[in-house]
């Protein structure tokens, strides 16, 4: 395929609203071949979806043929979400210690997922006009698509590395040079023959987090156990948001006030230092998803909770490990206001709440009072 078409692709991307684009060819890169060894010593925690395996029984997150045999490029699109709204780090000095938080991503008015599919369907459907009326139309039986949107058995940060958009920081995070770290990222697989399999001198894109190690240092949790490896059994977001059940009790000092996620890896980066804020509206927040009230949380009922959160990724965690999350935070939060709320959620008709709760009860108890 011509590098016009190409070009036309990333024209299409930018009409339908995405910041980036780039075109990547499928290959086993290097990061892919980690992946087997990541999943062996389990570091992928009780996220089994990472685990799908092919007839053969090869991991298909370790290559792209084992999910689809006829691909041969990936479009790489990206969408900037950061909003003109404080970091966590920010507001955790700032507001109350009654108030937890919600990583940036989650707060939309509409989930992600959809968002972002809908503008790569805009894309699929210009590419096969394109296909279909060029000066050489191509048969629908010559081309073929599949696109995903962080759903599908596909490592997206890696494509999205060598497409361009950006290079995989320390925190495992694709940053970009111009918008930092704050993306969405999507991708079509294709069957046309779209880059080069030969990279390009300007591919991948060059990694410049030099030797800052800001994000290591900030974690909590210790998640990041050396540049560009995360252990999600330590990793605040999936410890609120993936892990069911019980939270290990060495981890829950260090999950702070965090209930649903965690930005502190991107909110230290010096490369979001001047990110710009996000032209899509349906990146805003919903009213009170930042820093949100932990007495709301820890207490709501599940017609409060569909309300609440209908159409939204925080839907995800599920109403009790959101509950979990929000006593978890009260009893780290110092605020002795929430005694009296811990007491009654000690014996709460969901176990795991009031399991958490007892763990908050004697937290708090023996944290300082606020001044």
């Amino acid at each position: 395929m011509s590098s016009d078409l190409s070009t036309r692709i990333k024209q299409c991307a930018r009409d339908a609203g995405f910041d980036l684009c780039g075109i990547a060819p499928v290959r086993d890169f290097g990061e892919l071949r980690v992946f087997p060894a990541w999943i062996a010593n389990g570091k992928h925690g009780e996220m089994k979806y990472m685990e799908a395996r092919d007839e053969s029984g090869e991991l298909k997150r370790a290559s792209a043929a084992r999910v689809a045999p006829w691909a041969r490029s990936v479009v790489v699109c990206a969408i900037n979400y950061n909003t003109a709204h404080p970091y966590s780090t920010q507001m955790q000095e700032r507001e109350d210690a009654s108030r937890g938080w919600i990583s940036r991503y989650a707060w939309s008015r509409e989930d992600y997922h959809e968002a972002v599919l809908r503008r790569l369907n805009q894309v699929e459907d210009e590419l096969r006009g394109i296909l279909a009326t060029g000066n050489r139309p191509l048969a629908p039986g010559n081309w073929q698509f599949r696109s995903y949107v962080d759903t599908g058995p596909f490592i997206e940060r890696v494509y999205a590395k060598y497409a361009g958009i950006g290079w995989i920081g320390k925190n495992t995070c694709l940053i970009n040079q111009q918008l930092g770290s704050w993306l969405f990222l999507g991708v079509i697989l294709t069957s046309l023959e779209l880059a080069d399999d030969g990279l390009t001198a300007d591919l991948p894109a060059p990694d410049r987090c030099g030797t800052c190690t800001r994000c290591i240092t900030a974690c909590p949790t210790q998640a990041i156990v050396a540049p560009g490896e995360l252990d999600s059994r330590l990793c605040i977001s999936y410890l609120t948001i993936e892990k069911r059940g019980e939270i290990p009790d060495h981890l829950r000092v260090g999950m702070g006030r965090h209930v649903f996620g965690c930005d502190i890896c991107q909110d230290v980066c010096p490369w979001n230092r001047k990110a710009p804020v996000t032209s899509a509206a349906e990146f805003e927040p919903r009213e009170g998803l930042v820093n949100p009230a932990l007495d709301w949380l820890a207490e709501m009922q599940p017609e409060e909770f569909r309300d609440a959160f209908r159409g939204s990724t925080i839907r995800r965690t599920k109403l009790s490990g959101l509950r979990r999350n929000a006593v978890i935070a009260m009893g780290n939060s110092g605020d002795k206001k929430f005694l009296p709320t811990l007491k009654r959620l000690c014996e709460d008709s969901d176990s795991m709440v009031a399991k958490h709760a007892r763990w908050a009860l004697q937290a708090l108890s023996q944290s300082p009072v606020l001044t």
